[in-house]
């Protein structure tokens, strides 16, 4: 089991340049990355996030990439100037429209986004792409470890929670026969208290307690209850994405509770229902984080 939450990242060292490789992620009900990598890297962006989707199959996934140039050949340091006329033209627009003073100088209008482009010593895409693979998959060996000690903790507090909607299934099931002895002796009772000395028809009395007894039967519910916990437990140990499974059952878990409570006006059973769909909930908000 992994959490959706996490973070993960890498350094790697190679020949003079250093590889920063961040990525974190958050709840989310698909898959969405989005990678910022620099300039001379953007070609790489299909291939990052095919990387990630190997590993990651929902959650909202942001991921950087950062380069330094350590020593050596830092590369060649280029002035966009195209761009550069467009941002000048722009503060130009602005002052005249505005009656804003100019107080562009050199210094700041380099410090405008990618006027100037460091291209890279190192031009060869394929050797690029292996760099950026490699911390990319070490970020991700990262980033999974965090999501598993996630996993482990989410795994133990659903245990411990199904654990006790399996007590409360049990505690129902001891209660359910003592609903109808309650309602044949409160209806033998209001019956005697109509007819007073007039005999009592016991046969129309316990057909009549016979139809309630079907009616407020709720031994399929608690059958199903237990496989579908069964089943819980199962998906837990299972290996690979399995936060829509769970959000399935506890859908189906959540159906078979709401029939019982409807089926039972028991006020002790009553009480347990409603514990019962309270734990339910805080499952089903935990498991809103599970992969």
């Amino acid at each position: 089991m992994k959490s959706m939450t996490g973070y993960g990242r890498a350094v790697v060292m190679i020949e003079n340049d250093e590889y920063t490789f961040e990525l974190k992620s958050v709840n989310n009900r698909y898959l969405d990355v989005n990678v910022r990598l620099p300039r001379a890297y953007a070609f790489l962006e299909d291939a990052v996030k095919k990387e990630i989707g190997q590993h990651i199959t929902r959650g909202k996934v942001d991921v950087y990439l950062t380069v330094r140039k350590l020593a050596g050949d830092t590369g060649e340091v280029v002035l966009n100037r195209e761009l550069l006329k467009g941002y000048l033209t722009a503060v130009n627009d602005a002052v005249e429209e505005f009656g804003l003073k100019n107080d562009v100088g050199v210094s700041s209008a380099l410090r405008f986004p990618e006027v100037l482009e460091l291209r890279v010593a190192t031009e060869d895409e394929d050797e690029l792409a292996e760099r950026v693979m490699r911390v990319t998959r070490e970020a991700l060996a990262d980033y999974d470890a965090m999501r598993e000690r996630e996993g482990a903790s989410l795994a133990l507090d659903l245990s411990e929670k199904l654990t006790r909607l399996e007590e409360i299934r049990a505690e129902v099931e001891k209660l359910s026969p003592a609903s109808v002895e309650n309602y044949e002796k409160r209806l033998r009772e209001r019956i005697e208290e109509l007819l007073g000395r007039e005999t009592l028809d016991e046969t129309r009395l316990l057909t009549e307690v016979a139809i309630f007894a079907d009616k407020v039967a709720v031994d399929e519910e608690l059958c199903r209850l237990s496989s579908h916990f069964q089943q819980f437990r199962d998906i837990m140990k299972s290996r690979g994405p399995i936060g829509k499974k769970l959000d399935f059952l506890v859908q189906e878990i959540n159906r078979e509770i709401n029939t019982t409570g409807s089926k039972c006006s028991e006020l002790e059973i009553t009480r347990l229902v409603v514990e019962a769909k309270s734990e339910l909930e805080k499952i089903r908000e935990q498991i809103q984080n599970i992969e």
